[in-house]
């Protein structure tokens, strides 16, 4: 088979690519993704993601884990990736957050020339149909549906008083360029009559509207092997398609596009031979390109949860009331959209400073409707809440790469968390911060018990202890494929591997540095900015 461009990756980015590049009638696209097709009930329905995110089993999810983190007492940290069209956004929280000006300034400052706030803005505002209309940062006619919540819960909005109370500063607006405030997060979750309450994966918004067009080919199940050249040029990939063992090989006539995330896109350019010699040679792979930054720079945010047992039930727990409870916001939500159902879980938003003199937030808080002990693992009888805290602009870094050569296999995943002792000096502050605002008297009201202790700290020590003990990724991992001008950069600034023709990996693994937020709306910014480059280079 062959097309003009291939697209390894069905995800946040590489939705997008197929919807851009198929516009044009005469451009054939196939996109090939290693998961399922990401339109069932737990992809639709918000609250259903709890089925997924554990990874118990692996539904629409690659489940990965860490190699042991001497940072995090030697535990094995969990990855959880989305594995079905829609890619990670069919399993997160849909939280809209772009992230700070000075994130996508600093890109530029980088080398990245193109990269900086006020030229990135406008791929932001064409990806958005805000629920809140069009302005001078907001867009009302893209793809991705962009709401309010539909239901937030009463503790909810107790969280965002008892910041308050503190003095923190109220927000209705967390994606201006200046994310610092309290309030509630905006949803990656449909407005409209029709499906008003389901999730908006980059699926939904930009594929599966457009899948009747004759120039696009879809293909799940496909797991890609291997990348295919001639000489230095990209020609395409070799994959088993449908799980069935049998190798089919499919070219591109002008461009390859890796869009297969930060954990497996380095993982496919390495077993490919692309990548730092001293990591494919000792699984005798052969070194088509010499490139010592694939996989390195891998930054993710570090995430603590302070929780609380609570006798409210009007939220997410495990009981007799709450399944009842629980039954009928189900029936509401398929009626109207509008219920406990259609919830994010991390529903309360804070972005906030750690010490005055800063120029910005450096830790976010995602203020949640449920007891979460090890991303939802390891469940406990009864109703509480929870409240991460995570540093946004994290110092340590780590690497992705392979356990053995085979392309099926899981990459080797080492986020270094707490390798810079930076991180953690500013996650203790950021739980100090967290336990005054759970403890302000909106929210105190609501306390039965703290679950883990954290009640109980006074000394550094004593939260260091906590932090090393429970601490683990709250899923954004960027970087290892990271873009700019310096050698161990990866992509160029057009997203073009550097040293190679007619290939470009455009995801969340080209960003130099991590952005002070979520991930999904800057991956999907990206993938806009990247479809009008390829675009370009085709005329």
């Amino acid at each position: 088979m062959q097309f003009d461009y291939v697209i390894v990756g069905g995800g946040s980015a590489g939705s997008v690519l197929a919807n851009r590049l198929s516009e044009d009638p005469t451009t054939s696209v196939c996109l090939l993704e290693a998961g399922g097709g990401g339109n069932s009930l737990i992809v639709r329905m918000p609250a259903a993601v709890v089925a997924a995110l554990p990874g118990r089993p692996r539904i629409n999810n690659w489940a990965f884990e860490t190699v042991p983190q001497p940072g995090l007492n030697g535990r094995k940290g969990y990855q959880p990736r989305g594995r079905a069209l829609g890619g990670s956004s069919a399993i997160n929280a849909m939280l809209y957050i772009r992230g700070q000006r000075q994130d996508y300034d600093g890109w530029a400052e980088l080398g990245c020339e193109g990269w900086d706030w006020n030229s990135v803005l406008p791929y932001f505002k064409r990806a958005e149909n805000n629920e809140l209309g069009a302005d001078d940062l907001h867009g009302d006619s893209g793809p991705l549906q962009v709401s309010d919540q539909k239901a937030p819960r009463p503790i909810t909005l107790s969280f965002i008083e008892a910041a308050q109370q503190l003095q923190h500063r109220p927000t209705d607006d967390f994606n201006r360029g200046d994310n610092e405030g309290v309030g509630l997060y905006q949803v990656t979750q449909f407005h409209d009559s029709g499906k008003n309450g389901e999730r908006c994966s980059s699926a939904v918004g930009y594929l599966f509207p457009v899948m009747d067009r004759p120039n696009l080919t879809v293909i799940t199940h496909a797991q890609v092997k291997r990348l295919t050249f001639d000489g230095s040029r990209a020609t395409g990939i070799a994959c088993d398609a449908k799980g069935k063992g049998t190798e089919i090989a499919i070219t591109a006539r002008r461009e390859v596009l890796v869009c297969a995330g930060a954990l497996k896109t380095p993982q496919l350019l390495q077993v490919s031979g692309i990548g730092d010699a001293a990591d494919l040679t000792p699984h005798g792979i052969d070194v088509r390109h010499e490139l010592p930054g694939v996989g390195k720079n891998l930054q993710d945010h570090l995430d603590f949860t302070l929780t609380h047992r609570t006798k409210d039930t009007d939220n997410f727990g495990i009981g007799l009331a709450g399944t009842v409870q629980l039954l009928k916001h189900i029936l509401r939500w398929r009626e109207s959209g509008v219920s406990m159902a259609a919830t994010p879980f991390a529903e309360g938003a804070a972005f906030l400073k750690t010490s005055s003199d800063l120029d910005r937030p450096d830790i976010q808080l995602h203020f949640t409707i449920a007891m979460v002990d090890d991303h939802a693992r390891k469940l406990h009888y009864g109703y509480g809440y929870s409240c991460h805290i995570c540093k946004l602009r994290p110092e340590s870094r780590g690497t992705v790469g392979l356990n053995c050569a085979d392309p099926m296999a899981a990459p080797a995943i080492d986020p270094g968390f707490l390798s810079d002792a930076r991180d953690l000096d500013t996650m203790i502050k950021g739980a100090r911060m967290t336990r005054d605002i759970l403890q302000a008297p909106a929210l105190a009201k609501y306390q039965h018990k703290e679950m883990f202790g954290t009640d109980t700290a006074e000394t550094d020590a004593d939260w260091e202890r906590h932090i090393r003990a429970r601490a683990d990724t709250i899923y954004h991992p960027v970087g290892t494929c990271k873009m700019g001008t310096d050698d161990m950069s990866v992509v160029d600034p057009e997203l073009r591997i550097r040293g190679l023709e007619g290939l470009r990996v455009v995801d969340a693994s080209v960003m130099p540095t991590l952005v002070s937020g979520n991930t999904n709306a800057p991956t999907i910014m990206i993938a806009e900015k990247a479809a009008d480059m390829i675009k370009a280079a085709a005329l």
